[in-house]
């Protein structure tokens, strides 16, 4: 028999809510936010994609 693992990456709706005050605590607000838009968009994404992703800056 063998054992196979695999990480998935792709971040839930339910897995931010869970786990807010860890994402804001370890990496503030702006990151809650991005996670919180990819949710409202519904686009197919990771976790690592969004805390990797620089702020636009205008």
């Amino acid at each position: 028999m063998q054992l196979v693992t695999s990480v998935g990456g792709a971040i839930t709706g339910k897995d931010v809510v869970l786990h807010s005050f860890t994402i804001l605590r370890l990496w503030g607000p702006g990151v809650y936010l991005r996670c919180l838009r990819a949710i409202a968009s519904r686009r197919p994404c990771t976790f690592l994609g969004l805390v990797s992703t620089a702020p636009a800056e205008h």
